[in-house]
């Protein structure tokens, strides 16, 4: 059953729709549904509680990812499910020292796995050449982040917590390590899952205006420069709010891709790829 903290009805999908934006009002005709309500109710939980997750639960979200589509049924991921708590703590510290992994009780490695499809060639004396271009490995990134955007939202709906973790990304080749991954086999993100501590509770994150990122028939920046402005503030806002330095979004983004020195390691991941097995044509 859907979880819906947030109330239900047009005041539940208002309050929502305020959360995300932080200004205008929910146009009027959206669909005040239970689903687009969870999924709008989605924040990032990093504080938790150390009850287990239930195998159950992890089979339903297996479950669920599997059932996010996949380009021509190739199903080129899989997924490490990790609980142990000194491999928590070791992923924890590749990831950049996130706390919140050796926190949670579940900790989902996402994965992009060409490796069963070369298996299956190799057992069959079957080229498999096509595994080496860039599009395939492409095929399994876009395929993993369906299938964990599935589970995530399973997750949710059975009252847990969820944050992704790019983080897996700044040592890729110790993490296939520890993970014990095979040759084109490489992990994209991870994601902590637990029962949210009551105590720390995560809030609504404010988004980009819609007028932004929707754009109709043809691309169009028109007003982007002013829309951005508005979502700084917005964003400002939310950042007092949680007690939080304030600061201009597009600043801190800005400072995201300023050069290899803001990504955390990951401007070397062409050669990460390489040592894993990905050829990449």
């Amino acid at each position: 059953m859907l979880s819906d903290a947030a109330g239900s009805g047009a005041a539940g999908l208002a309050a929502l729709w305020a959360a995300r934006y932080r200004v205008g009002m929910a146009p009027g005709g959206l669909p005040d549904e239970a689903m687009l309500r969870h999924l709008m109710a989605h924040r990032s939980v990093r504080a938790y509680r150390p009850d287990p997750v239930p195998q159950s639960v992890l089979n339903g979200a297996v479950a669920a990812a599997q059932s996010a589509s996949t380009s021509s049924n190739l199903q080129v991921w899989s997924v490490v499910a990790v609980e142990d708590a000194a491999r928590r703590g070791r992923l924890a510290d590749l990831a950049g020292g996130q706390a919140h992994i050796r926190q949670a009780p579940l900790f989902l490695a996402w994965l992009v796995d060409l490796s069963r499809l070369a298996r299956m060639g190799e057992a069959r004396a079957h080229a498999t050449d096509g595994l080496d271009y860039l599009e395939t490995f492409l095929v399994g990134v876009v395929d993993a982040t369906l299938a964990a955007q599935n589970a995530a939202a399973f997750l949710e709906a059975q009252g847990l917590g969820i944050v992704y973790i790019g983080g897996l990304r700044n040592h890729p080749e110790q993490v296939a390590r520890e993970l014990g991954l095979p040759d084109r086999c490489m992990a994209v993100f991870g994601m902590c899952v637990g029962h949210p501590d009551p105590d720390r509770p995560a809030a609504i994150k404010p988004r980009l205006p819609q007028s932004v990122v929707l754009h109709r028939e043809r691309y169009d920046c028109a007003g982007e420069e002013e829309a951005i402005g508005r979502y700084d503030g917005a964003d400002e806002a939310f950042q007092r709010e949680q007690g939080l330095a304030p600061r201009a979004w597009s600043d801190v983004m800005l400072r995201r891709v300023a050069g290899p020195q803001s990504l955390s390691g990951r401007d070397r991941l062409r050669e990460a790829l390489d040592a894993l097995g990905f050829a990449l044509r």
